[in-house]
C-alpha cells in the first residue's frame, strides 16, 4: 500500500492538518511544522513523491491553489483603509519591491556565487511575502492600526507584483540578448496587466451580478464563486503565464468593496479552503526537496540571510515610508515583518524545473535558497513578532478587553465596574442617545449596526479580545455573534441566555451562553428594578476557590472574573472558574448586600 496514490494523499492530508493543529496549540507558525512534515514525508522517508503523484498536474494545481488563496486575501481589502495607508502601501509594493530585488540579487551573486541571471531571479522571487504567512501572524499579534492594515495590504498586493517581476526576469533570461529581453519584458507587462485587471474585473462584476440579483441559491454561492475564480485564473493564464494571480487578486479586491452584496458565505468557505490548501501545498512542495538541498547551508548562505534580515527589509521600509506619518516604532515593526511563504516556494519550484529544461544552470540552488529563506524568515519573524510588538507597544497577541454590544443602562454599569479592574471596555450600539450617556460616563463607545458587515471594517478592535452580545433581542444577539466571529475566536464569543429555550436557536449560529442559563435580559431588568446593583469584589488573601460559592450562597450572581494577571474570564454555565486571592469578581447583588468570606468569616 505504501507508495500508492491513496497512501500518499492520505499522508499529505494527515500531516498537513496535523501540523497546522499542533502549531496552533503550541502557538508556533504553522509553516515551520508544515515544512518539517513535508521534508519528513519526502526526502527522509520517501512516503510522498509529488513528481510521481501529480506529474504534469503539479504546476497548474499549485498555481490555481495560490490564486484561490490570493482571491480570499483580496476579499479582505477595503478601499476605505487606504485613506490612512495609501502612500506607504504604494511605495512598499513599488519602490520597496525594486529595492529588495536589487539588494537580494546582489547578495546572492556576491555571497552565494549564483550566476547573475539566477541571482536576479532569486531576488525577484523573494520580494514576495504573502497573505499565507502575514495574515496568521497578524491574527496572533493583533497589531494596532495602521500597521496591521498596512502589512495586510502589502502582503496581498505584493504577491502578484512579485510574481510578475519574477516572470519578467525569467523571460529575459530565456530571451538572451538585451534587445530581445526588452521586447519580451514590455510584452509581458502589457499582457499581464491587461489580462489581470480586465478579466479580474469582469469576473468580479459577473459574480456581483449573480449575487446581487439572487440568481444563485445561498448554498451555491461559494461553489459558484470558486468556479468563477477558476475561470478568471485560467483565462488570464491563457493570455500571459502567471497573470492569473493578478486576476484573482483583482477579482477579490473589487468584490470586497461592493457593500450591497453579502459575502459572508464566500468568505467563510474560502477561509476554510485556504487552510486546507496551505497545509497541502507546503507538504507537497517541501516533499519535492532533495536531501542535498541542505548542502546550501554555509557561510555564504548565512551571509545572504543576514543581508535579507538587516539590510534589504529595513532599507526598503525606510525608503518607502519617507514623508509618511508613521513613527519610529511602527517603522521598526514593519522592518521586522516580512516572512516569505507559499508563493515564493511555488514559483521557485516551477522556475527551477523550467531552468533545468532550458539548460540554464543554478535551478537547484535557486530552490534551496528560496526554501532556506522561507524557513529562516518564518522562524525568525514568527517567533520574534510577538515579543517585539509588545516591546514596541504595537500589538497585543492576547488582548483581554471586552466589546459589549448593547449600551443600555446595566451594560453601562457593567462596563464601569470592569474598568475598575483595568480591563478596557468598548460599548457598541445603534442608539446614539445611549452612546451619548455612556460617553458622559467616561466610557469608550462606537456607533454601528452590529449585524452589518461594514461595522467590522470600520471598528478598531485594538486591545479587544472578548465579545459579549447583550441586546434585548435574542435573534439580534445570534446574528451579531455570527457577524463578529470573523474577528473573535469562538471560545471568546458570548451572548446572553435567550428568553426562549436555547434549543430553539441553531447552535451553530450562537455564541457561548453568558453568565447563567437563567440570567436573561428580562431577568437582569427585573433584578435592577428590585434594587440590585452590579458590584466588584476582590478576593481576599485568605480566600479563593470558595468565593464564587460564597457569592452564590449570599444570593448574589457572579458575572465575570478578572484574575490577578489581568486576564478576563466571562463566566458560563458549562465552564466553572475558580478564582484565587487577588482576583476581581464582578457580580450583581441586592443593594447594600455584603459577601461573607468563606474562609475567614469576614466581609
Amino acid at each position: 500500500m505504501a507508495g500508492s496514490a491513496l497512501f500518499q494523499v492520505a499522508v499529505i492530508s494527515v500531516l498537513g492538518i496535523g501540523a497546522s493543529w499542533i502549531a496552533s496549540r503550541l502557538g508556533l507558525p504553522s509553516i515551520l511544522l508544515l515544512l518539517f512534515a513535508g521534508f519528513l514525508a519526502g526526502p527522509i522517508t520517501g512516503w510522498v513523491k509529488p513528481g510521481v503523484l501529480f506529474g504534469d498536474l503539479l504546476s497548474p494545481f499549485v498555481g490555481l491553489s495560490v490564486a484561490i488563496i490570493l482571491f480570499e486575501g483580496g476579499l479582505s481589502l477595503r478601499a476605505v483603509e487606504l485613506d490612512d495607508i495609501g502612500t506607504p502601501v504604494r511605495n512598499l509594493v513599488t519602490l520597496g519591491v525594486l529595492v529588495t530585488w536589487a539588494i537580494l540579487a546582489a547578495a546572492a551573486y556576491l555571497f552565494v556565487q549564483l550566476p547573475l541571471n539566477v541571482a536576479l531571479l532569486l531576488g525577484a522571487i523573494l520580494t514576495v511575502t504573502g497573505p499565507t504567512v502575514i495574515i496568521p501572524l497578524l491574527r496572533q499579534i493583533r497589531p494596532k492600526q495602521p500597521v496591521g492594515n498596512l502589512l495586510k495590504w502589502e502582503g496581498i498586493l505584493i504577491d502578484p507584483i512579485g510574481v510578475i517581476l519574477a516572470v519578467l526576469v525569467f523571460e529575459a533570461i530565456l530571451a538572451g540578448g538585451f534587445q530581445e529581453a526588452t521586447q519580451v519584458v514590455a510584452i509581458t507587462i502589457g499582457q499581464s496587466l491587461i489580462a489581470g485587471f480586465v478579466i479580474g474585473g469582469i469576473g468580479a462584476f459577473a459574480t456581483y451580478l449573480l449575487l446581487k440579483r439572487h440568481w444563485v441559491d445561498d448554498h451555491l454561492e461559494s461553489p459558484v464563486t470558486l468556479g468563477m475564480v477558476v475561470a478568471v485564473f485560467t483565462a488570464c493564464e491563457l493570455i500571459q503565464v502567471e497573470s492569473g494571480l493578478v486576476g484573482a487578486t483583482v477579482m477579490g479586491a473589487v468584490l470586497a468593496n461592493q457593500g450591497d452584496v453579502a459575502k459572508r458565505h464566500i468568505v467563510e468557505f474560502k477561509e476554510n479552503l485556504r487552510v486546507l490548501l496551505i497545509s497541502f501545498l507546503f507538504i507537497v512542495l517541501a516533499a519535492r526537496l532533495e536531501p542535498s538541498a541542505l548542502e546550501i547551508v554555509g557561510p555564504g548562505s548565512l551571509a545572504f540571510l543576514v543581508v535579507l534580515f538587516v539590510v534589504a527589509r529595513p532599507v526598503a521600509v525606510l525608503l518607502s515610508t519617507i514623508g509618511t506619518d508613521l513613527d519610529w516604532s511602527q517603522r521598526a515593526f514593519l522592518s521586522s515583518m516580512a516572512p516569505r511563504g507559499i508563493v515564493a516556494a511555488s514559483i521557485a519550484s516551477v522556475f527551477a524545473l523550467e531552468l533545468e529544461e532550458a539548460g540554464v544552470p543554478g535551478g537547484d540552488e535557486l530552490v534551496s535558497l528560496a526554501f532556506l529563506a522561507i524557513v529562516a524568515t518564518v522562524g525568525v519573524y514568527g517567533l520574534a513578532a510577538g515579543p517585539l510588538s509588545r516591546w514596541l507597544d504595537i500589538g497585543d497577541p492576547d488582548p483581554q478587553g471586552i466589546l459589549i454590544v448593547g449600551a443600555h443602562e446595566w451594560s453601562r454599569d457593567l462596563a464601569l465596574e470592569l474598568r475598575k479592574t483595568g480591563i478596557p471596555v468598548l460599548l457598541m450600539d445603534s442608539n446614539e442617545r445611549r452612546l451619548r450617556v455612556a460617553r458622559e460616563m467616561g466610557l469608550d463607545t462606537v456607533y454601528g449596526q452590529s449585524v452589518t458587515e461594514h461595522v467590522l471594517e470600520e471598528t478598531d478592535f485594538s486591545g479587544i479580545g472578548h465579545f459579549l452580545a447583550m441586546t434585548p433581542n435574542d435573534e439580534t444577539n445570534q446574528l451579531t455573534v455570527l457577524n463578529f466571529r470573523e474577528v473573535f475566536d469562538r471560545s471568546r464569543t458570548f451572548q446572553l441566555a435567550p428568553e426562549t429555550d436555547p434549543g430553539d436557536l441553531a447552535t451553530d449560529l450562537t455564541g457561548r451562553i453568558l453568565f447563567a442559563d437563567d440570567l436573561t435580559y428580562t431577568e437582569f431588568e427585573r433584578l435592577l428594578d428590585e434594587g440590585w446593583e452590579i458590584q466588584t469584589t476582590q478576593v481576599p488573601p485568605d480566600a479563593g476557590q470558595g468565593m464564587l460559592e460564597a457569592i452564590r450562597d449570599n444570593g448574589h450572581r457572579p458575572l465575570i472574573v478578572v484574575d490577578n494577571e489581568g486576564r478576563t474570564h466571562p463566566l458560563t454555565p458549562e465552564e466553572p472558574f475558580s478564582p484565587e486571592p487577588g482576583d476581581w469578581i464582578v457580580h450583581i447583588a441586592p443593594g447594600g448586600a455584603e459577601i461573607v468570606n468563606p474562609s475567614a468569616g469576614q466581609t
